[in-house]
């Protein structure tokens, strides 16, 4: 019979992330959702910079990627584009009428395409290795059977 307490302690488990479990369209409503919400501080606290909105912008596309479901990766790097366009619309600065503001978004989106493309880039990179990395997974256990 083994003895008991004899050897070291084990440590504690490390605390990971939450794993959310996103569906192609629940990620694409939580980018959009959060992209809203980030738009709305970036009215509030720094008025309508779209500096910081952009510089907020990788790190949802990265939760985005991280959080959507092993069988809707593709849709990661689909959806988060749409929630930088749908977050950057008010806080544009277009000016009176629908014209005006759809002048003002398309400024908005062509001026910050750096950050448009550095999100995408971000989602589509995550998206790309946990998909190679399922792959990987798949193919171990028919090499060891």
């Amino acid at each position: 019979m083994p003895a008991q307490g004899g050897g070291a302690p084990r440590p504690a488990p490390a605390r990971r992330m939450p794993r959310p479990r996103l569906t192609g369209l629940g990620g694409g409503l939580f980018a959009c959702t959060s992209m809203v919400l980030v738009a709305g501080i970036c009215w509030l606290l720094f008025g309508s910079s779209l500096f910081v909105y952009g510089l907020l912008f990788p790190p949802v596309a990265a939760a985005t990627a991280l959080w959507v479901r092993p069988a809707d990766l593709i849709t990661a790097p689909i959806g988060v584009p749409i929630a930088f366009a749908a977050g950057v619309w008010p806080i544009s600065g277009g000016s009176g009428g629908f014209g005006g503001q759809l002048m003002g978004l398309v400024s908005a989106l062509s001026l910050h395409a750096g950050w448009l493309y550095a999100g995408t880039l971000v989602a589509a990179l995550i998206a790309l290795v946990r998909k190679a990395v399922l792959i990987g997974r798949r193919r171990v256990p028919r090499r060891v059977a």
